[in-house]
């Protein structure tokens, strides 16, 4: 009941005016970016975000958090209709969605995949609600160890549990660890990795680099591919809208089980691509229609779109709580919160309560706006895709640049944006992963001020991290997360033995 009372209050905060002006702007450019080729949630948000400095913190969340809703939406219009994924997690989606939109129901495909979109963000935020503020009061007790072996959790289940190649994974977060690492250390006050240049007493600034990294390294990979644009034309009328709303509940066992994927994906560090991927599998595997798969069956539209966007939202859950994005497009929003002065993890519910309880009131109207608007206008951003790319490209370059200089007002700041640029575009070339990086980039810092206050504290005593069962158990955990790719690799090993013993040499 609490959480509730505090959501009604979070209601309150969204009730003003500027900031339901800001929720309708944020989702608008949000599918503006989500339809865009090279852009995405994560690339967005990082451009956008210098934008919203004059902004309260409230505003200004509230705006970039529904850029991302808009862009997970915007999506699936150009993997329906062009069969070109908008977002990674929309590969999914052109499976099924574009072989309906070639047979002549695009409007169908698009009223499931957005009904669908909206279903899972609310399963999400209902967790988030309830769960948040519990998450948030367990970790109170939370000391330097604690919040140590939290990251080095989120560290490890990276490199464990990622679909990419734990190599790349390491390699990825080690970059990441050596930029944040350059600069002014906070403890001893020594230069640490300047070289004698004077612009790199701050550091590379968090924001700069995501901009690099997601915007030109996106813009670059797309220009190098030669896109084009060939598609099919959707008109999505009331009719459309409620026949099709008639026939989803018959799949709600496969939205409640692309739910739950997509919660527990988004939590976790596995993000929303692989959630998509394994809920269109599971629902392959238990349908009745499963040899319709690939030509234009709905529930393959439904599965992976109701597990995407569960991905995308839950993953603001550990964010929130402990600090801890869960998704590249959250490290953004983390980073964010820092630039405002705000530390996002427990506290944040008691020092912050407006602030928190306002965002989390924004997913809920901010979905549901979200909604509306796909509705009502993808006739509208469908007919953007005419314009040629060569006229896009330089566009959102210019509003890189832009973003990037507003941070310091200097123009070694746009320098380091190309560079970050390439970087991101060899990065895409190599099958590097870029949330590692920006993981590492972001919490490099505080994994480091936690660790050398935990020594502190034990004088240099590594049984600190074993010194309860709470941090223990995380710790533990932790190391089980990082070498799961060799235990997994010796448990079938050692299963595919047993096997081959049991096996009956017939008698001839």
């Amino acid at each position: 009941m609490e959480a509730l009372g505090s959501l009604i209050q979070g209601f309150g905060v969204l009730a003003d005016p500027m900031n339901i002006a800001y929720m309708f702007i944020g989702i608008t450019l949000g599918v503006l970016i989500g339809v865009l080729p090279g852009l995405g949630g994560a690339n967005g948000v990082a451009i956008l975000l210098p934008l919203t400095f004059s902004m309260s913190p409230t505003s200004a969340i509230i705006m970039l958090s529904c850029i991302y809703w808009g862009a997970l939406f915007g999506g699936a219009i150009t993997s329906v209709l062009f069969n070109i994924p908008g977002e990674p997690w929309s590969v999914a989606t052109t499976f099924d969605g574009h072989p309906m939109a070639q047979k002549g129901h695009a409007g169908e495909a698009l009223t499931a995949a957005f009904t669908s979109s909206f279903f899972g963000a609310f399963v999400a935020v209902l967790l988030i609600t309830f769960l948040a503020p519990v998450i948030a009061g367990f970790a109170l007790r939370f000391g330097p160890a604690e919040f140590f072996a939290v990251q080095l959790l989120t560290f490890c289940s990276f490199v464990g549990m990622g679909s990419e190649s734990p190599f790349k994974v390491l390699c990825a977060m080690m970059l990441g660890f050596a930029l944040a690492a350059v600069g002014l250390d906070s403890v001893t006050g020594e230069l640490r990795m300047t070289f004698g240049s004077v612009e790199l007493l701050r550091g590379f600034d968090f924001l700069i680099a995501v901009i690099g990294l997601f915007g030109i390294g996106e813009i670059l990979l797309t220009m190098e591919e030669g896109l084009a644009f060939k598609g099919k034309s959707a008109k999505i009328n009331a009719k459309v809208v409620w026949e099709t709303w008639k026939s989803l509940p018959r799949y709600w066992v496969t939205a409640i089980r692309g739910s739950i994927v997509g919660c527990w994906m988004g939590i976790t560090p596995g993000g929303a691509t692989p959630a998509s991927f394994m809920s269109y599998g599971l629902a392959k595997r238990f349908s009745r229609n499963r040899q319709n798969f690939g030509n234009g069956e709905m529930e393959g539209v439904v599965a992976p779109e109701t597990a995407a966007h569960a991905a995308g939202t839950s993953a603001l859950l550990p964010m929130l709580t402990l600090g801890i994005p869960g998704s590249p497009t959250a490290a953004v929003l983390l980073g964010g919160l820092l630039i405002w002065g705000l530390q996002p993890g427990p506290l944040l519910f008691i020092e912050q309560k407006e602030f928190v309880w306002g965002l989390i009131a924004s997913m809920y109207l901010g979905n549901i706006a979200g909604l509306i608007v796909v509705l009502t206008t993808v006739p509208v951003f469908a007919s953007i895709l005419r314009i040629p790319f060569s006229i896009i490209a330089p566009v959102i370059v210019v509003i890189c640049a832009v973003g990037a200089y507003t941070v310091h007002n200097a123009f070694l700041d746009i320098v380091m944006m190309l560079v970050f640029g390439v970087v991101g575009y060899v990065f895409k070339k190599l099958s590097y992963p870029l949330a590692p990086l920006v993981l590492a980039l972001v919490l490099g810092d505080m994994a480091e001020s936690s660790f050398r206050q935990a020594m502190l504290v034990s004088q240099g005593d590594l049984a600190i991290f074993w010194s309860n069962p709470l941090v223990g158990s995380i710790v533990t955990l932790a190391l089980v997360m990082l070498f799961w790719p060799v235990i997994s690799a010796l448990l079938r090993k050692r299963q595919a033995r047993q096997d081959g013993g049991s096996e009956v040499i017939p008698v001839k």
